[in-house]
């Protein structure tokens, strides 16, 4: 039963998000969303890693990007049994949260589905599955927040 549920949720999770991507759409500009979405990450202890501005490395390297934004943070309280479950999760842990200008002019905010990562990682079906949920639960969360959207 554990395994089929397991199965289950990253099928879900999967098809929730293309190539498992999550994205919403931000009623704010990449700034104030990249705002918006730190103070949440400072608010709940977690630990800010880096905010990384591409589209200002690209000016520097002489070429052009929308305003794009990716906020790296994390908790090691949850971020660590996932290790422990696949060494290989250590690829995409800490966490990241993309904050970007589409083609239409609109603000994205994007992240890797948990669920998409732990059938990446071949995690088994009992291992984290509660801090999976609660995982998916907080980044969905986050990413509302940040992007103003309910």
């Amino acid at each position: 039963m554990k395994r089929v549920w397991m199965v289950w949720l990253i099928l879900f999770s999967i098809a929730a998000a293309e190539n498992g991507v999550v994205t919403y759409k931000s009623r704010y500009s990449v700034d104030e969303t990249t705002k918006r979405l730190v103070a949440i990450v400072r608010e709940k202890g977690l630990t800010l890693f880096k905010v990384i501005d591409h589209a200002e490395g690209a000016r520097r390297a002489g070429k052009k990007l929308r305003p794009m934004k990716l906020v790296i943070f994390g908790n090691p309280k949850m971020g660590t049994p996932f290790i422990q479950c696949s060494e290989t999760m250590g690829l995409d842990l800490p966490q990241k949260m993309l904050i970007y200008e589409n083609s239409a002019g609109k603000t994205m905010v994007a992240y890797n589905a948990p669920g998409y990562l732990f059938g990446r990682h071949n995690v088994g079906s009992d291992c984290a599955r509660k801090l999976q949920e609660k995982m998916a639960n907080a980044l969905k969360k986050f990413a509302k927040q940040a992007a103003g959207v309910k």
